[in-house]
Order: structure tokens, then C-alpha cells, then sequence
């Protein structure tokens, strides 16, 4: 008799690295469902922050589960986050025992080992990814109890139990892919001019502080040669607009490049229209960010957060550059005539700007969430 419903378990660390990869596939997975005529019950157990309503919004259950962030040293937040995560052990324990999924897929990250660990328990099938160059410890622990682990670069399977590892890429929300705009309207759509170069500075949603300083700093200089899209970060937005207004009170570049500068808190609706947009794409070495850029084959100038956990960023951006796809400054190395200059002779060399896209596409998966949901499908009987 065939399978006539399905219940599914998403978690993961509640940010947005985690999230939206969890909805790419989700999505997929409801669509193989309509598909198969089965009624599938997708829910999310796990920190949900400030992406609560986008989990709902998707719709997908969200059931917050209190965690405590897992670290590799000492801290005196591990007195406050051991009992956080044991609270969330058996949360976890009792929301599994009554849904009772057929699967439960992990995106790692601080409170989605408790969850992993529940489901194992409960003889739950798990399929845990990770989308960095170096695992972090959540999946480093999570691998134990999962029967199959996917990652988003190919060196992060030498951390990984290489019969029940595969190298998928990192699934990107099919609301960028769909109908992207040509270059030059999407410029013209975000008030630009179609015939200049663009540059887009992505600091994620909690923005970047050095290279905001950077971009403040070179501000005029870079006016003279591009178009700049700079996205700030929610909560950096305020000062960064104070201070390029005083940076740029010179009457004559007001009026002369007024509209070659925009600052944005964060492009939530319009990622799909900036991304198309872009000549070059400068920005931290997120994950997302990386497969991001690759989805829409852009060159990039990657600078990875230094205190990044685990060092991980810096080896994402290292695995993106080594196939021509971008150019990596270290932050120790992030002075401004440094940044300058990178940039400048970057968008002034349209042939290595081509190569750089071409490497960008190839290191694309595009079929990253599809191949996730068959396989959660398949580890759940269907």
C-alpha cells in the first residue's frame, strides 16, 4: 500500500543561513508531494529568532525549542547555555515522541544537535548538511547519529564518514532563481544607470561593520568609478546613512553623483533584482552568501569575518577562490587604499571579470535542495 502522508522535521540555528536553506527544501519537498498526492506535514522544531513568521510564511509549523550554543573552549556562557540545552534535550525528546516524523532533516547550527539526537533516539531516520568549508561542532556530533550527511563544499567530505557523505552544493531559495532580470534592468529597476558599473555590498542581515567603514572611508573615490548598492545591515543602517551624508557634503559631488550611492538595511525583497544587477559582488564568506553569488555567476571580492567560528569563513572564501570564481582580502589585510585598488583594477579588467563569472557558474549546484529532498524521501520510506 502507498504512503498516503508524510511528516517531515526541519531544524536548524534559527539565522538565516540556516532558515532559508531549510525552505528551499521544503518547497521542493511539497512540490514531490502534490506530485505523488500525498499529504505532507513539514514542521520546524528549533530556535526560530527572528525568522519565525518566514518559517510560517513558507508554510511550515514553527515549534521553538530552547538551545544553548555548543563551544570548542571555555566560556562562562557555557554556565548559562549547558542548562539551556538540556532543557532543549528533552523538549526535543517529547515534541518528536508526538509528532512522530518519518524524517528529520538538520541544517546544523546552535540548537538542531538536541533535535538530531531525539529523532535518533526515536529510530527517526536523519539527514544532516553542512554548508561550510569546516563542519561545525553541531554536525560534527550530529554525524554520528545521521544516515546521511550532505555538504555544500567538496573539502568539508574529509570530515565526514565518506560511505553516508555527498558533496550537493548549498540549496538556495527558488525565489532568486526564477526570472531573474537582464543586468541592465535591473539597474534601471533600483534607480541606477544601465550603462555604468554597479557594485553590491552584501554584510548579511546584521550587516559588516569594517567594510561598512571601508565603503564610508573610499566613499567619494569609489563614487568616481562605480555604482554602489550597499546593503548595511539592519542595524548598522542609521549611522552608515549619517555618516555617508557627511562623507559626500561636498556640494559638487551631491550634485554630480547623488544617485551613484544607495544604502539599504537589507534587500529581503530585492536580493533576486540586486544580485542581477551587479558587476561585482563584495561580501563575507557566508555560505549563503557564496552560493548566492554563484547562482547568479558573479564575480566577488570575499572578505571573511576573522572571528568567524571554526575559522570557517575564511575557508569557504579559499574553496570559492580556488577555482578563479573570486579574489580574497583577508581582514588583517582590509586598508583602505588596499580595498581601493582591489576594486578598482577588478572592474577596469573585463576579461578577468568574465573568467570570474564563468568560474562562479561552474561551482553553482543548481539542483542542491531537489537532490536533499529525494534523498529525505527516499530515508523515509517513500
Amino acid at each position: 500500500m502507498t504512503k498516503k502522508e508524510l511528516r517531515i522535521v526541519l531544524t536548524g540555528g534559527g539565522s538565516g543561513g540556516h532558515v532559508y536553506p531549510l525552505l528551499a527544501v521544503a518547497e521542493k519537498l511539497e512540490k514531490t508531494a502534490i506530485e505523488k498526492k500525498i499529504y505532507a506535514e513539514l514542521r520546524y522544531f528549533g530556535p526560530a529568532d527572528n525568522y519565525k513568521n518566514v518559517i510560517e510564511n513558507a508554510g511550515v509549523k514553527c515549534s521553538p525549542i530552547i538551545s544553548g550554543k555548543l563551544r570548542r573552549y571555555f566560556s562562562l556562557l557555557n554556565i548559562l547555555d549547558i542548562p539551556k540545552s538540556f532543557i532543549g534535550f528533552f523538549q526535543a525528546l517529547f515534541k518528536i515522541f508526538l509528532f512522530m516524523p518519518d524524517a528529520v532533516f538538520s541544517k546544523g547550527g546552535t540548537g538542531a544537535f538536541p533535535v538530531v539526537f531525539a529523532a535518533w533516539f526515536h529510530r527517526i531516520p536523519v539527514i544532516i548538511h553542512e554548508s561550510d568549508a569546516r563542519p561545525g561542532l553541531n554536525n560534527l556530533l550530529s554525524a554520528r547519529f545521521a544516515k546521511r550527511i550532505a555538504v555544500s563544499f567538496e573539502y568539508a567530505q574529509n570530515y565526514f564518514n565518506p560511505k553516508k557523505t555527498a558533496w550537493v552544493g548549498t540549496p538556495v531559495r527558488t525565489s532568486l532563481l526564477g526570472g531573474k532580470p537582464a543586468k541592465e534592468q535591473a539597474k534601471e529597476e533600483l534607480g541606477f544607470a544601465s550603462d555604468q558599473p554597479l557594485i553590491l555590498i552584501l554584510g548579511g542581515s546584521q550587516g559588516a561593520q569594517r567594510i561598512n567603514e571601508l565603503i564610508i572611508l573610499d566613499l567619494k573615490d569609489l563614487m568616481e568609478i562605480t555604482q554602489i548598492l550597499h546593503q548595511t545591515g539592519t542595524s548598522n543602517f542609521s549611522e552608515v546613512r549619517e555618516l555617508s551624508r557627511t562623507a559626500l557634503l561636498d556640494v559638487a559631488v551631491k550634485t554630480e553623483l547623488k544617485n551613484r550611492y544607495q544604502a539599504t538595511p537589507y534587500l529581503e525583497d530585492n536580493m533576486k533584482t540586486a544580485l542581477s544587477a551587479a558587476d561585482l559582488v563584495i561580501a563575507r564568506a557566508g555560505s549563503n552568501a557564496i552560493f548566492e553569488i554563484a547562482a547568479f555567476s558573479k564575480p566577488s571580492i570575499l572578505i571573511p569575518l576573522a572571528e568567524s567560528a571554526n575559522d570557517h569563513q575564511r575557508a569557504n572564501a579559499y574553496e570559492f577562490a580556488k577555482g578563479g570564481a573570486a579574489i580574497v582580502i583577508e581582514e588583517t589585510n582590509l586598508l583602505p587604499g588596499i580595498f581601493l585598488g582591489q576594486i578598482r583594477e577588478t572592474l577596469k579588467n573585463p576579461e578577468l571579470l568574465a573568467k570570474m563569472s564563468l568560474a562562479s557558474e561552474r561551482f553553482f549546484k543548481p539542483r542542491a535542495a531537489e537532490v536533499i529532498a529525494e534523498e529525505i524521501l527516499r530515508v523515509a520510506g517513500l
